[in-house]
């Protein structure tokens, strides 16, 4: 097979369009052209040929992870399951993120501790936590660091069931927002129930169930 020319696609020279004479055509990154020393004329064999079309295939694994990285905060099994929808072969998606962990460009541990802060940060709760923990794809051995982070969160809670009540006595319905919203946060029952027992001194536990 004989590649006939060469073409840049795009305006940021990153991709080529590879022509054969057999109509075919393929669109590698600009660096593959350069490492397999690809040029107008040159004859390709069969082998030649599927050796180039895996390369490209890595090369747009790596190329995509490092877009996503640097567009979103992402852990290395999302970045995986993101390559793959993008239609990453699983082993390139694979290689791509243990590229980027070996660059310093992903780091699972560093992720936990930001999403524990940044939950507390907002006035979140332990479950809240666990759940970010959970959705970002975060392997669990991280989480008992993160969760370690998140201080007594009592005055966030009593801030929040304030400004939600604002010094009134709230019936059932009322109350039972409040309860939801706090769950909502992470918060667990018996956090919840100290926390509305502090609001308002007195009042019969049995009122909340």
């Amino acid at each position: 097979m004989i590649l006939l020319k060469l073409t840049a696609v795009g305006t940021d020279g990153s991709r080529v369009m590879l022509w054969f004479d057999d109509g075919t055509k393929m669109k590698v990154a600009t660096r593959v052209v350069a490492e397999r020393g690809l040029y107008q004329g040159m004859e390709l064999r069969e082998e030649d040929l599927a050796e180039l079309q895996d390369t490209a295939r890595r090369a747009s694994a790596k190329d995509r992870a490092v877009r996503i990285v640097s567009s979103t905060a992402i852990s290395e099994k999302e970045l995986r399951r993101r390559l793959v929808r993008k239609g990453e072969r699983p082993e390139d998606a694979e290689e791509a993120a243990d590229w980027l962990r070996e660059l310093g460009a992903l780091d699972d541990e560093a992720m936990a501790r930001r999403i524990a802060q940044r939950c507390v940060d907002r006035g979140y709760g332990p479950g809240r936590v666990r759940q970010e923990l959970y959705q970002k794809g975060i392997p669990r051995e991280y989480w008992e660091e993160a969760l370690a982070m998140v201080p007594d969160m009592s005055g966030a809670i009593d801030r929040f069931v304030e400004q939600k009540l604002r010094g009134r006595e709230p019936d059932q319905k009322e109350l039972q927002r409040v309860i939801g919203a706090l769950q909502r946060r992470g918060y667990g029952w018996e956090e919840i129930r100290s926390a509305l027992g502090r609001y308002q001194e007195g009042l019969d536990p049995s009122f909340y169930d």
